[in-house]
C-alpha cells in the first residue's frame, strides 16, 4: 500500500454494531433427532404468539413490497470496551429508496462526520463531505445485491440495511424463532404494536405502527451471543411512502473532492519472505 492512501475501511467499533441481520448459526448433531421427540419438545404457540407473528410479517411485507419510501432514523450503539464498560455512539440518517435499483442516504455521525450514499442503478458513490473525499464502485444490481455487496465486500457499516431488502420476509420467516406480545402503545403519537422477538444470535423488540401502513416506529436489538450484550436502537420519524424524487436525488456532487479507494478495493500484499539467516538450513 502507498504511504498516505486513504481508504475506506470497517473499524472494530463498526463491526460491534451490524445491520438489522438476523444471521442463524448452525449446530452440528452426533446423533439425528427423533422428528417425534422434537415436536414434543417444541414449546406449544399461542393465539397470541400467532396473532404477534402476523403483525410483525405484515410489517415485513410492507416494507419489502414498498416501490418506494424516504425515512428519518436516529439510532444509537453500544462498543463495549475491553473493562466491560458500555459507550454509546450514534448515528442521525435519512434514507430515500426507490426500487429496483436506486438508493440514497445521507448521515452524520455523533462525531460530526458527515457522509452520503448513493445507488444510481450504474454505480455506488459515497461522499465523505467532513474530510472532502469520495469513493466509487461498480453497482452489482438492484438494491437488495447491492446492500449485500455494500456491506459484506466492501465492509462498509450501515445500520439495518437488511430492513432495506424485498427479501425482509423470507429472512423473517426463516430466522425469528419467537414473537410476543408485550402491549399496545404509541410512540409519538402513533397507535403501535410493542412487540419482542427472538432468533438465534439476537433478541430484538419493534415497534409496529398500527392500522394500514405497518411501519417501525422503533426497534431495539441485543446481540445475546456477542460479549457484554451490546444493543442497537433505532427511533424511525417522517414516514413517507410517495418521496418526491427527480434526476438529481440518486445523483451526489463530487467536484473538487478528492478520490479514494474503498479499501476492499485494494490489491491484497503478501508478506515477504523470511530470508534464511547464515549456516541455517544448510545441508
Amino acid at each position: 500500500m502507498k504511504a498516505g492512501l486513504e481508504v475506506w475501511r470497517v473499524t472494530a467499533s463498526a463491526v460491534s454494531v451490524s445491520a438489522l441481520v438476523l444471521a442463524v448459526t448452525g449446530q452440528a448433531y452426533a446423533q439425528p433427532v427423533d422428528p417425534a421427540k422434537k415436536a414434543l419438545a417444541a414449546p406449544q404457540v399461542t393465539e397470541l404468539q400467532t396473532q404477534s407473528r402476523a403483525i410483525l410479517m405484515r410489517m415485513a411485507q410492507f416494507l419489502g413490497g414498498a416501490q418506494s419510501f424516504s425515512v428519518n432514523i436516529r439510532d444509537g450503539y453500544d462498543v463495549v470496551q475491553k473493562s466491560g464498560q458500555k459507550i454509546e455512539f450514534g448515528d442521525k440518517r435519512k434514507v430515500i429508496l426507490s426500487r429496483p435499483d436506486q438508493l440514497r442516504a445521507e448521515g452524520e455521525r455523533s462525531d460530526g462526520t458527515k457522509t452520503q450514499v448513493v445507488f444510481n442503478g450504474k454505480e455506488i458513490v459515497l461522499v465523505d463531505a467532513t474530510r472532502n473525499v469520495y469513493a466509487t464502485a461498480p453497482q452489482p444490481g438492484g438494491v437488495d445485491d447491492t446492500v449485500v455487496h455494500f456491506v459484506r465486500d466492501l465492509g462498509i457499516r450501515f445500520p439495518l440495511a437488511r430492513m432495506l431488502v424485498s427479501r425482509l420476509p423470507a429472512e423473517f420467516e426463516d430466522q425469528v424463532r419467537s414473537v410476543d406480545y408485550v402491549e399496545k402503545t404509541s410512540i409519538d403519537g402513533v397507535p403501535c404494536h410493542h412487540l419482542a422477538a427472538r432468533s438465534d444470535t439476537v433478541d430484538f423488540q419493534v415497534w409496529v405502527a398500527d392500522g394500514d401502513k405497518p411501519l417501525p416506529q422503533r426497534v431495539v436489538i441485543t446481540y445475546k451471543k456477542a460479549a457484554g450484550q451490546p444493543q442497537f436502537w433505532a427511533h424511525f420519524s417522517d414516514w413517507d411512502m410517495a418521496p418526491a424524487i427527480n434526476d438529481s436525488t440518486f445523483l451526489l456532487q463530487v467536484d473538487g473532492l478528492r478520490k479514494i479507494a474503498f479499501a476492499a478495493q485494494l490489491p491484497s500484499t503478501s508478506p515477504a519472505p523470511r530470508k534464511t539467516s547464515p549456516g541455517k538450513g544448510a545441508k
